[in-house]
């Protein structure tokens, strides 16, 4: 079993990609101990070390790292466990709660906005801020660098929005806090 694996703007984010599909649809995240007893997977994986987060979606398990451990160490251990697991053809998820209701919607916005899309932001100097989800619309805020930015809006709808959209089916649009208060005006 190949599985090939993806490296990320985060250092301590390292994304894997297995030959089979790990959940149907949505995607699960786990970070805690209540999380964990809903995925064997992720629980094995957190049994490894070094752990802080495990995200899956449909082609993709994505694994965030300490600051101090190494992914020359981790790599091949999470490679394992995954190989692993698969081959006992068990799911890799015992429950997947569906994001029916707003705020699980919430929840998975904030998640991903400051998982995956908040560094990669900052690299370049800016950061991007939860502000409300209304009617399938999530409303951020863009700071620093990236408030006055010419690129702003294609960061926004090619990056943040395609993203969202991808991981989250109740997710419509993305815009900035500033359309928001254009629109009350």
């Amino acid at each position: 079993m190949i599985i090939e694996t993806q490296i990320t703007p985060d250092d301590n984010v390292l994304n894997f990609f297995p030959p089979v599909a790990i959940l149907k649809n949505g995607n699960a995240e786990f970070v805690d101990a209540k999380s964990l007893r809903r995925s064997p997977l992720a629980e094995q994986i957190f049994d490894i070390g070094d752990i802080v987060s495990v995200f899956m979606t449909a082609d993709m398990i994505s694994v965030t790292k300490t600051p101090q451990a190494s992914w020359d160490d981790l790599k091949p251990q999470v490679m394992a466990e995954i190989m692993d697991y698969l081959a006992m053809g068990e799911k890799p998820v015992v429950e997947v709660v569906a994001a029916a209701d707003q705020d699980d919607v919430i929840k998975q916005v904030q998640g991903l906005i400051n998982a995956r899309i908040r560094p990669a932001v900052k690299q370049d100097g800016g950061d991007i801020v939860y502000h409300s989800f209304d009617n399938g619309i999530v409303y951020v805020e863009m700071r620093g660098a990236c408030a006055g930015c010419p690129y702003a809006m294609v960061t926004l709808k090619d990056g943040v929005e395609r993203l969202l959209k991808t991981y989250i089916p109740a997710v419509k649009e993305v815009r900035n806090i500033a359309t928001k208060q254009e629109e009350q005006a």
